[in-house]
């Protein structure tokens, strides 16, 4: 199993104003070819609702609501995904981690459901998870 960042979904689905350089459609493609083997099965994943929230709180300004529903609609239904609800104390210790890794709070929460899960591969374009030795970022 591999943690899912929201980045990932962002990546894919974003429509930007501005076109992209090399690099950011690399990662697109990664990004849409990562939810390909999601929605196909093939890959496990965990999530939060944090996570969720924040996918959809980017993705409102480029995708018609019924899409966005429809998205996350699609990730709770799939047998592969496995979304998890978080706490005030899972927020809170994700703070005093962020605090001590100099991660936002979102990404060191990531990084707390991630040690509470044994899990040690995360999909994600965020090179502050490259700081942190036990955790290897994908793709």
């Amino acid at each position: 199993m591999k943690f899912l960042d929201a980045n990932v979904f962002i990546y894919a689905y974003y429509k930007p104003k501005v076109q992209l350089d090399l690099e950011q459609k690399k990662m697109k493609d990664s990004s849409k070819k990562i939810i390909e083997d999601i929605n196909n099965g093939h890959t496990k994943v965990l999530t939060s609702v944090v996570h969720l929230s924040e996918i959809s709180n980017i993705l409102k300004r480029s995708l018609p609501v019924e899409e966005l529903v429809s998205l996350i609609e699609t990730l709770y239904s799939l047998d592969n995904v496995t979304i998890l609800d978080v706490t005030a104390n899972d927020y809170l210790i994700a703070v005093e981690i962020g605090e001590e890794l100099n991660l936002d709070s979102n990404d060191a929460l990531a990084v707390h459901l991630m040690q509470e899960n044994a899990i040690s591969k995360i999909y994600s374009f965020d090179e502050d998870f490259d700081k942190i030795e036990w955790i290897t970022r994908l793709p």
